[in-house]
């Protein structure tokens, strides 16, 4: 009989959709890099997907966020990935808790893996020691802006990045606070140098949209191992 996750069943077998129907996996972020990996797990089946984040969609979102549409400015981020997982899957449960994580973050849940899609360097942290004090396994995303070559992301320990300057500043970090080591997506292009006036960063969905999606894989890798 075929249903939606028909394709899926076909690679993976009835056992493993099964793995990832019974899954649970929370995305911290669901802008540009996140909104692109709850987009996958939910089209892949994952059984429960929890979201955290506290903003809205705002029309500069819209070149690379996939939750961001003209129909959706103004509207939670949380609100508008939940409204768009309901129609993929609509047996995909969803906790959507619209807060910003940082070190005084206490939550009620223990997901099978997280993805930390966050841009906020403090909040990484505070991300990665919580899922440390519970166990819990995760995949970090470091900086998509300023790359426009989707050829040089990939996937491997905090440890071993280079030629990303977020990563330089997480790796300090967890060196210093004596932190486990961990995956990440990162792109090992040398980043543009040009910087707008307000201090963000130029980003298209092509990079954006491969670190989530690599993630999510990644993640779905793990689950039906």
């Amino acid at each position: 009989m075929s249903d939606q996750l028909n394709r899926c069943r076909m690679l993976f077998g009835d056992e493993k959709i099964q793995k990832l129907q019974k899954a649970t996996v929370m995305v911290v972020g669901c802008g540009a890099v996140g909104s692109f990996a709850i987009e996958a797990l939910a089209r892949t089946g994952i059984g429960h997907i929890i979201l955290i984040d506290f903003d809205r969609v705002e029309e500069s979102n819209i070149n690379r966020q996939i939750f961001a549409l003209h129909s959706t400015i103004g509207h939670s981020k949380i609100a508008a990935a939940q409204e768009r997982i309901a129609d993929i899957n609509s047996n995909t449960k969803v906790t959507a808790l619209d807060i910003f994580f940082d070190k005084n973050t206490a939550l009620p849940v223990h997901p099978d893996f997280v993805i930390d899609a966050i841009d906020t360097v403090q909040s990484k942290i505070a991300l990665y020691r919580w899922c440390n004090d519970n166990n819990i396994p995760f995949i970090s995303a470091m900086g998509a802006a300023r790359k426009t070559d989707p050829s040089k992301i990939k996937i491997d320990k905090i440890s071993k990045t280079y030629a990303c300057p977020l990563a330089a500043r997480i790796r300090k970090i967890v060196r210093e606070e004596k932190l486990r080591d961990f995956p990440v997506v990162f792109s090992t292009e040398n980043p543009s140098g040009e910087i707008a006036p307000d201090k963000n960063f130029g980003s298209v969905i092509t990079v954006t949209g491969t670190f989530g999606l690599m993630m999510a894989n990644y993640v779905i890798q793990k689950i039906i191992a």
